[in-house]
């Protein structure tokens, strides 16, 4: 039985929700990238990680492809790079956030433009 709609919609805030995944999108936002590659930037234990990369392909964020060897990820389309950059805009852009925001995602916001 599939999901409804309204139901998915409530859910999809939780998954962006989880810094692990949003580190993926952000990562994927220059491009795809090995799994191996992914998984060395991120602190935590493997079957987390394939956890988190899971979900994202579930909810349609990700996609994998194998190349040779290798599993690579990418962002599942232009919408979703859309997102992770309008997220970033939003925390970067807004006054009352910007000071409590790290300098380097400010940097790296201003090194996007």
């Amino acid at each position: 039985m599939s999901v409804p709609l309204y139901q998915a919609e409530a859910e999809f805030p939780r998954v962006l929700g989880q810094p692990v995944r949003t580190r993926v999108l952000d990562s994927l936002l220059d491009g795809p990238k090995p799994v191996r590659e992914l998984l060395a930037a991120m602190k935590v234990e493997p079957s987390s990680r394939s956890q988190h990369l899971a979900i994202s392909r579930r909810f349609g964020l990700a996609t994998w492809a194998r190349d040779g060897s290798s599993v690579l990820y990418e962002l599942a389309g232009a919408d979703v790079a859309d997102l992770a950059r309008a997220a970033r805009r939003i925390l970067t852009e807004m006054p009352a956030s910007r000071s409590e925001l790290p300098a380097e995602l400010r940097e790296a916001e201003v090194a996007a433009r």
